[in-house]
């Protein structure tokens, strides 16, 4: 049961939202983008209402007068910009000057903290929720900020009927006037809950006042402390004893809570709207739809990081070049087992670098990491959504690289004249870069930090190398190390490019070549 009915144990899950006091966003995305892709994921349809909640402001039945309401209906209706619900957020979070400007970290220039922490909000005021819960939203955020941020909550919350709560450390003043009721916690239970205007007077009613100097944040959450306590304690001296928060909870429940409040908190809300907010939350977009807003946003990703894949394709170009000059064709013969040896170390080189060049994963996962985990909790983004778009997105990437790489390498360095066994080496280093790339994005995962995934990364890379079979040969390993040569999956690589080059007729006349 919910809201007396009958529900998906799923269901109460898209009808709240929780939003942390950190900001993790993509630094790579602008305002309007990552806003865009939570209302795709979250599965909004809602749009129509929202129009008509606009056109009800714009005749003046909500007494508000917006200046820009006119050119923010024409544009969200001959489509300027995302969609309908994402402009409405944005319009009435007041990011409409940053709406195209990026994200931005420490490395990159975009918005300031109070407008992540608008973005933060309306990432989730897109989607099906109708309560939120915010932890300690003020975090790194000035006064002046803080308030402004909570007065759009509060307009928010009145305007499109939103139930929002809200934890705050010492708020000002002038913050706490905009709250219409207050949840004291105090050691995990509640001491007042209720009307704010009423908070003072229940602890009046206990013996404690608050002085006229004192604001009444501050007083709140000194009354239930045991050293700050006594200076509020308006009766005789003498007759003061410590009240502790197990009296005061219990004082509110037994005695201050009326009747009339405990009804409504268990009544449930009427029926008119509940079949509605029940239904909206099973509206939830189509797998396919999610792969496709997901991969949308990781060909977005490549091309605002595309800086970083042109480096990488500079670099694997360069090392190429140099070592078809370390092992030009002039210098290499097939006749003897030590030509035999200098093919072997090419082929090495070629495994080891297409092996390291997807190294670079850790670093571009570990900046991910954060943000995923927060919209996988916040049932925004599934894993598997996010796994399929990377893996379709690198495969042109390796598919670039280790093509450059064969291009450039092969018929320069000698090895087999035929066309097939360029297609055969090719395919080998594609799956090696594939498998390198997999390997680091999952170390990462598990690393969860830049300085364990790069442990982990550089212990994995030692590890493929030496159990590989060319650092150390099979033989040469210990017997209760041999398994180490079977699980390195340089070993395969190793092992399919050497036979794909010594298997060629021309290497027939070497008949000692493998002893």
């Amino acid at each position: 049961m919910y809201n007396g009915e009958e529900v998906n144990s799923s269901t109460p899950q898209y009808l709240h939202a929780y939003i942390s006091q950190y900001d993790l966003h993509h630094a790579e995305m602008t305002v309007r983008e990552t806003i865009d892709f939570s209302s795709k994921m979250l599965g909004t349809n809602n749009e129509f209402e929202m129009l008509g909640e606009a056109i009800r402001r714009k005749k003046g039945v909500i007494n508000k007068v917006d200046q820009d309401l006119d050119s923010f209906i024409k544009a969200t209706t001959f489509g300027e910009g995302s969609n309908l619900t994402t402009n409405y957020i944005i319009k009435i979070l007041g990011l409409s000057e940053c709406a195209d400007t990026l994200v931005g970290d420490e490395m990159r220039r975009g918005i300031s903290g109070g407008q992540k922490k608008r973005a933060t909000i309306g990432e989730m005021l897109v989607g099906l929720a109708r309560c939120f819960f915010m932890d300690d939203i003020s975090t790194g955020l000035d006064s002046s900020t803080t308030y402004e941020i909570v007065k759009f909550l509060q307009q928010m919350a009145h305007l499109m009927d939103l139930t929002v709560v809200i934890s705050l450390l010492q708020p000002p003043p002038e913050t706490l006037e905009l709250f219409d009721d207050i949840i004291l916690l105090c050691e995990g239970q509640i001491v007042y809950h209720g009307p704010r205007e009423n908070a003072t007077g229940f602890f009046e009613i206990m013996g404690f006042k608050c002085p006229s100097r004192k604001n009444v944040a501050d007083f709140l959450q000194e009354v239930t402390s045991k050293m700050d306590q006594k200076q509020y304690w308006i009766g005789d001296e003498n007759k003061y004893q410590y009240r502790s928060i197990e009296k005061f909870a219990e004082s509110f429940r037994s005695s201050y809570l009326p009747r009339p409040a405990k009804d409504d908190l268990c009544r449930t809300n009427n029926t008119g709207k509940r079949e509605e907010i029940l239904t909206s939350a099973t509206r939830r977009i189509s797998r396919w739809n999610i792969f496709k807003a997901c991969f949308s946003r990781e060909v977005l990703l490549l091309k605002r990081n595309s800086p970083l894949h042109i480096f990488k394709t500079v670099q694997i170009t360069v090392m190429a070049l140099v070592i078809s000059t370390v092992f030009l064709r002039t210098n290499m013969n097939h006749k003897t087992v030590l030509d035999a040896n200098k093919y072997m170390g090419s082929l090495f080189m070629a495994v080891v670098i297409v092996n390291f060049n997807g190294m670079t994963e850790i670093g571009m996962t570990i900046k991910r990491l954060p943000t995923f985990y927060k919209q996988r909790e916040l049932l925004a983004l599934p894993g598997w959504a996010l796994l399929s778009s990377v893996f379709l997105i690198s495969l042109p990437m390796s598919l670039l690289e280790t093509g450059l790489w064969t291009s450039l390498t092969y018929y320069v360095i000698g090895y087999a004249p035929s066309f097939l066994r360029f297609i055969q080496q090719f395919l080998v280093l594609f799956a090696m870069h594939q498998m390198s790339m997999g390997l680091y994005r999952f170390l990462a995962a598990i690393g969860r930090t830049q300085v364990m995934a790069n442990m982990l990364g550089t212990a994995a890379l030692i590890a493929i190398y030496i159990f590989g079979g060319f650092v150390i040969s099979k033989d040469n390993l210990q017997p209760w190390l041999q398994w180490g040569y079977w699980t390195s999956p340089f070993t395969y690589a190793q092992n399919a490019v050497a036979l794909n080059e010594f298997l060629d007729e021309r290497w027939a006349s070497v008949s000692n070549c493998f002893n």
